[in-house]
């Protein structure tokens, strides 16, 4: 395995395309200082896929790209092919030849090929690695490489050793197994982690759980009132659902019509679409005839260009392949340049000449035959206008001698016809006077019913809106009956206990002593729920039982069952002198100021616990009347109508305070009190209703017996109102007629007298045309004369127009190559 070319193009610089013939054994390439030996090999480096622009003795990468010179300009790429004699197969590939090429562009993208197929970098390595070539191998020795070498330390040494023995490949091959192992471990350590966490997460999961399963049963129970409710809201959605039933009877009619239209619209785009596909071959073609002219236009200039490149290479004399051209030789071929330039110019200037004359040739005779058309149309149209006149002429005259015999005829009819309409006119109105006479005493007589009839309408009326007036009052009366009993269902439902006190109120029966809820056993002034409520804290929603036993043993009944916590109120009797000493004690209270047991109605039984609880509490009307009375009075309590308590040691309040089991009792108690009133009103307006509908019925029937003899009355009426109106319409018409009968005579006569004026008139004309002969066709020698030079004269401003473009383009090729000559013979000299 050897090396047998290498070829270079616009790397670094060797701007055109060198190739270099290896031989077996030993190639030396000398030269002087900056001649480019060091290229070679860096070019050598660089195909192996070298990708550190320090060991190409650059800045960057792109560095290695020709960069121009004073005479040549820049290129946008460089590409270096290596290639290797594989005879011997010590290539892992089945050629025996490979060839390796690598091409950078400026813009930084890299391309790489083994026997002209792409391929990777990766690709490159792994089948140089095995012969003991490639980027990392020691195989290339750089200026100043073979210094580090002699003096490496014992471990770069070894890693010579080991790269000659060949074992880079395999270490390579652990390194990237080391790789994934470690990457396999990290995703080990952190599904480790993942499953770790998601064990702690269980038990916070399982709470949650419970918490949406207990969240389920109170959404059931919310979902329940909120069916409740939504109740009341059923009839009004019927009759919407019926009111858009009949919309949308109304718009599926109008869909119906629309789709019948659009259906229409389809056919007609469907015959479009027919036409549109015969046409579709036919444009196919033209673009396809039009690619292929592009396509060829394309060829062309691709030519144009490697024509013009090849030129300008083939002019162009390597430094590197001989020595120069004679300076005289040049000058003589410079002067011989642009004698052919000024010659081209010339015939250029003769040929632009020619194509003007040819142009105005051209337009000229078009501008001719446009004139000779013209006047040949023109003539044209005379002949055909002169011909038609006489036509029309003559159908004028036929037309009025037939209008003139028709109004004669009408004439006489329209006599006829108007004296037999006076007779009937004169017929018509006797008959008409007579039937009004009758009318008139027939209207005399209905006067009385109409009266009648109407004031039964009014009575009927005055008992229907009576009844209506009781039908909305009596569906107003449902509505507040169904509303507050829905609310007081929805209250009562939110007085449900689901604590320790629902518990023992459910199991009354089981616990000795028990009273009920003290919610329910207080009576409260209006207006002072929720001072009370806040007043009694905890105790509001407490149970009541009989004594501290009984509280005991409730108490245990709970532990037992895990039932949850309840508060309780202990009552009992009161002991001696106990409420009478407490009032004796109270000190005096500002105006506007109550005490709270005052306000608080309740059983015997637990008097004095809730005096007890409320002994030092007073009701004030805001919070700086409780600010003052508690600075007096640093032992009591002053509650505020929002439920805000403040003390001289605690104070409560604020806003958004969920109702207490006593406000919502207050609630569900003045629901139920509605609920009955609203029910009592709705059955006495049931009653007044029925008294209603019986009154208007009785007012019905009399309204159907006067209805029923005034419509007997107005038939008669009627059918005399119809007679007189045909006898008047019968009179009317037989005037009308007889007046547009003499008009209509008048007319005839008037219209006789002018068609045979204009009969008189059109004659004499008739009788000139005729006498005028008519011109012959035109003759057409002179526009087919003209029309025939204009293709030739087309056919050679195209000839011309050719010349005149291939003298352009040899005069374009031909320009400045003179110059060049000279430039290049002074560059010589």
């Amino acid at each position: 395995m050897h090396l047998k070319t290498l070829t270079v193009r616009g790397f670094k610089s060797f701007a055109s395309a060198t190739t270099l013939k290896l031989e077996p054994g030993i190639t030396c390439v000398v030269g002087p200082n900056g001649s480019g030996k060091s290229n070679v090999v860096d070019a050598i480096a660089w195909v192996l896929g070298e990708h550190s622009a320090k060991a190409l003795r650059g800045g960057k990468m792109e560095d290695v790209i020709f960069a121009g010179t004073a005479g040549r300009a820049p290129l946008g790429r460089a590409e270096v092919t290596l290639t290797i004699d594989n005879t011997d197969g010590a290539l892992p590939i089945d050629y025996t030849e490979v060839s390796i090429t690598r091409r950078m562009f400026r813009s930084g993208e890299s391309e790489y090929e083994i026997n002209g197929s792409s391929c990777r970098l990766l690709d490159i390595q792994e089948l140089l690695s095995d012969s003991g070539i490639g980027r990392e191998m020691h195989v290339i020795v750089g200026q100043g490489q073979l210094d580090a070498v002699l003096h490496a330390k014992p471990e770069d040494r070894r890693a010579f050793v080991e790269e000659a023995a060949g074992v880079l490949k395999h270490r390579k091959r652990k390194e990237k197994a080391l790789r994934k192992l470690d990457a396999m471990q990290t995703n080990l350590n952190r599904l480790t982690d993942l499953t770790a966490e998601l064990r702690r997460q269980l038990k916070p999961l399982g709470r949650q759980a419970e918490v949406a399963r207990r969240a389920a049963v109170i959404q059931a129970n919310l979902r329940d009132a909120r069916l409740r409710l939504l109740a009341d809201d059923l009839a009004t959605l019927r009759s919407t659902l019926d009111k858009e039933i009949a919309d949308e009877t109304a718009l599926r009619e109008r869909r119906a019509i629309v789709e019948e239209e659009h259906t229409e619209v389809q056919h007609r785009l469907a015959d479009l679409e027919a036409a549109l596909a015969e046409d579709a071959p036919l444009l196919a073609a033209a673009q396809d005839t039009w690619y292929k002219l592009a396509a060829l236009q394309e060829r062309f200039r691709s030519t144009e260009q490697l024509a013009r490149e090849r030129l300008r290479h083939l002019s162009a004399t390597p430094d590197d392949e001989r020595p120069g051209r004679d300076p005289d030789e040049l000058a003589a071929e410079a002067e011989k340049v642009r004698d052919h330039e000024e010659e081209l110019r010339a015939a250029l200037t003769d040929d632009q000449v020619r194509l003007a004359e040819a142009v105005e040739g051209r337009q000229h005779l078009e501008r001719q035959l446009a004139e000779a058309e013209r006047a040949l149309v023109t003539a044209a149209k005379a002949i055909a206008d002169r011909r038609e006149g006489l036509a029309k002429l003559t159908g004028q005259v036929n037309s009025a001698r037939a209008r003139t015999g028709s109004a004669a005829e009408e004439i006489a009819r329209l006599a006829a016809a108007h004296a037999d309409a006076l007779g009937r006119a004169e017929k018509a109105q006797a008959e008409v006077d007579a039937v009004a006479e009758l009318s008139s005493e027939a209207d005399r007589d209905n006067a009385d019913l109409d009266a009648r009839h109407a004031e039964a309408v009014a009575a009927h009326e005055a008992a229907s809106a009576t009844v209506r007036a009781l039908s909305e009052a009596e569906r107003a009366a449902e509505k507040d009956a169904a509303t507050w009993k829905a609310r007081e269902e929805a209250l009562a439902m939110g007085l449900r206990r689901k604590d320790g006190a629902g518990a023992l109120l459910a199991q009354a029966g089981q616990v000795p002593g028990l009273l009920g809820g003290l919610a329910g056993m207080l009576t409260v002034a209006p207006g002072h729920e929720a001072a009370l409520a806040a007043a009694l804290g905890m105790l509001a929603d407490a149970v009541a039982v009989t004594g501290v036993d009984e509280a005991a043993e409730a108490m245990r009944l709970l532990k037992i069952q895990d039932a949850g916590r309840a508060s309780l109120l202990v009552g009992g009797p009161a002991g001696p002198g106990m409420l009478g000493s407490a009032d004796s004690l109270r000190p005096a209270l500002p105006e506007g100021a109550r005490w709270a047991p005052d306000l608080v109605g309740c059983p015997d039984e637990i008097r004095p616990a809730v005096h007890r609880a409320l002994r030092d509490v007073v009701l004030v009307k805001d919070l700086e009347a409780a600010t003052r009375l508690v600075a007096d009075n640093p032992e009591l309590r002053a509650v505020t109508p929002d439920g805000d308590v403040v003390g001289a040691y605690a104070a409560a309040g604020g806003s958004a305070k969920a109702p207490s089991f006593i406000e919502v009792q207050a609630a569900v108690e003045e629901a139920r009190a509605n609920r009955l009133t609203a029910e009592e009103t709705s059955a006495e307006l049931r009653e007044q209703l029925a008294e209603a509908r019986a009154e208007v019925a009785a007012r019905k029937e009399a309204v159907n017996v006067a209805a029923a003899v005034k419509r007997e009355a107005e038939g008669q009426r009627n059918a005399a109102a119809r007679r007189l109106a045909e006898l008047g319409a019968a009179a009317r018409s037989a005037k009308a007629e007889t007046e547009r009968l003499a008009e209509a005579r008048a007319r005839a006569e008037a219209s006789r007298d002018r068609d045979l004026a204009g009969l008189a008139e059109l004659e004499e004309r008739l009788r000139l045309a005729e006498a005028t002969p008519i011109d012959e066709e035109p003759s057409t020698a002179e526009r087919d004369e003209v029309a025939a030079y204009l293709p030739a004269a087309r056919q050679n401003e195209m000839e011309v127009r050719l010349a005149v473009r291939t003298a352009e383009e040899r005069v374009a090729a031909i320009a400045g190559r003179a110059d060049s000559l000279l430039r290049q013979a002074n560059a010589e000299r």
